[in-house]
């Protein structure tokens, strides 16, 4: 199962080798990681995705939790979350090609950020589902290059009834 781990850790030196140190010693993969600094800058926000069952990531949560540095550790599975990710792709792009490509740009909310004379450079933003959607309609024209961020993610707000 897919796991959404945030850690808000102090934003300082070697915090982000001491966690991914804390992963690589129990032999446990991570699927992204992205780390950021949070509206307090003493503060940044480490989104971890891992892929494992539920028993071990537990255990993992609470090795995270221990570490000097983390002051909170949150993991997502089960909550209602926004998750996104950010992708910029490069993909040949001849000028009889382009209109087609544009149009799939447009069904993906996607933005043109760079154009040369044989590719264009895409962003596009959203769920992980949205971004390999994305890069499979892609693959026909083909990918040149292509940059993720990984996954961010926050919880969902409590929705107030009027």
């Amino acid at each position: 199962m897919k796991h959404i781990i945030s850690a808000l850790v102090e934003n300082k030196p070697g915090v982000l080798a001491h966690v991914a140190g804390m992963f690589a010693a129990r032999a446990f993969n991570i699927d992204s990681l992205v780390v950021g600094r949070t509206e307090e800058p003493q503060l940044s926000r480490m989104t971890i995705v891992v892929i494992g069952d539920d028993r071990v990531v537990e255990q993992v949560r609470k090795q995270l939790a221990r570490i000097v540095p983390v002051v909170k550790v949150q993991d997502f599975v089960g909550q209602p979350v926004v998750a996104r990710d950010l992708m910029l792709i490069s993909i040949s792009a001849p000028p009889e090609k382009r209109a087609e490509i544009f149009s799939l740009i447009e069904i993906f909310r996607g933005k043109v950020v760079d154009i040369g004379p044989k590719t264009l450079m895409l962003e596009i933003s959203g769920p992980e589902s949205k971004i390999e959607a994305f890069i499979n309609v892609c693959r026909p024209y083909g990918i040149k290059s292509l940059a993720r961020t990984g996954t961010i993610a926050m919880p969902r707000q409590a929705r107030v009834e009027p």
